[in-house]
């Protein structure tokens, strides 16, 4: 298991290149501080905070399953909001 400061610089990484892809295809499309691009960021920072959240929180029973299910929860949101970046350009 990896630690959990991996985990969490994981999750600003993976964030991170998200708004980062959401910059340079409104920058590629001549489209700057589009409604739908911004929506993505408030999604992205949203997911940050709720992941970043869930790590921190130690009361939970089982914390190797815990974290195993933010990962998957990272994946996941991740997922959509690449499909979202898909859909802009």
């Amino acid at each position: 298991m990896s630690s959990i400061k991996e985990l969490k610089k994981n999750v600003n990484n993976v964030l991170g290149d998200l708004i980062e892809a959401v910059y340079i295809v409104e920058a590629a499309n001549g489209k700057q501080d589009s409604k739908e691009g911004n929506k993505i960021i408030d999604s992205a920072i949203a997911t940050f905070d709720d992941l970043i959240e869930k790590i921190n929180d130690r009361k939970v029973e089982n914390r190797k399953k815990h974290l195993t299910a933010v990962r998957a929860e990272l994946e996941a949101k991740a997922q959509g909001l690449v499909e979202e970046i898909n859909k802009l350009g």
